[in-house]
C-alpha cells in the first residue's frame, strides 16, 4: 500500500476518532452541569443565546466561586444566627412586613459571614448557584415578595411564604449545606 493511500485512510479515521472524543467530552460536560445545577441549568440556558454559552457561564461561575473564601461558621456564630432567626420568626406575628425585611437582611448577613460577596443581588444568585442551586428558587421567590412588600403590596400569605422560602436557604447556609465542591486537582 502506498503512503498516499495509507494517509487517505488514517487521516479520516483519526478525524472521526477526534470528533467522537470531542462529542463525548461535550456530552459529559453537559450532563455534569445539568445534574449539578438542576433547575438553575435550564434557567441559565433559557436566558443565554445558546446552550454552549450557558454552559460557559456556569463554568465561569464555578471558577469565580473557587476563588471565594467560603467557610463554615464557628459554633457560637451559628448559634447566634439561630437565635436571630427565631427572633425574626416571632416578629412575624406582630409585624410581618418588617419580619420579611429582617429575614432578607439576616440571610444576606449570613451569606457575607460565610464568605459570599453581597454587593449585588444578581451576583449573589450566581455565586450561590454553584453550591446551593437546589434552594436558589426559594431565595428568588422570597426576594421577589420582599420587594413587593416594600411597596406594601404583598398579602400576609405571601409574606408567610417568603419566610418559608428564606428559611430554606438560611438553613442550608447555616448548616454548610449544598453540594460540597473540592478544588480541581
Amino acid at each position: 500500500m502506498s503512503t498516499g493511500t495509507l494517509l487517505a485512510i488514517v487521516i479520516p479515521v483519526a478525524v472521526v476518532v477526534v470528533l467522537i472524543a470531542a462529542g463525548l467530552v461535550l456530552f459529559s460536560r453537559h450532563r455534569s452541569l445539568r445534574e449539578r445545577y438542576g433547575p438553575e441549568y435550564e434557567r441559565t440556558v433559557d436566558g443565554a443565546d445558546s446552550r454552549l454559552a450557558a454552559e460557559r457561564e456556569l463554568s465561569a461561575r464555578e471558577k469565580r466561586h473557587d476563588k471565594l473564601d467560603i467557610k463554615p461558621l464557628p459554633d457560637r456564630v451559628r448559634e447566634r444566627y439561630s437565635r436571630d432567626w427565631d427572633d425574626v420568626q416571632h416578629e412575624f406575628v406582630d409585624r410581618p412586613e418588617d419580619a420579611v425585611h429582617d429575614a432578607d437582611r439576616l440571610v444576606t448577613s449570613l451569606m457575607h459571614d460565610r464568605g459570599y460577596p453581597t454587593d449585588s443581588y444578581d451576583q449573589q444568585l450566581k455565586d450561590l448557584s454553584v453550591e446551593h442551586s437546589r434552594t436558589l428558587d426559594h431565595y428568588r421567590t422570597a426576594h421577589e415578595i420582599d420587594t413587593l412588600s416594600a411597596s406594601h403590596k404583598a398579602t400576609t400569605e405571601q409574606l408567610r411564604s417568603a419566610m418559608v422560602h428564606y428559611r430554606a436557604l438560611f438553613d442550608e447556609l447555616l448548616s454548610d449545606g449544598g453540594q460540597t465542591r473540592h478544588a480541581p486537582a
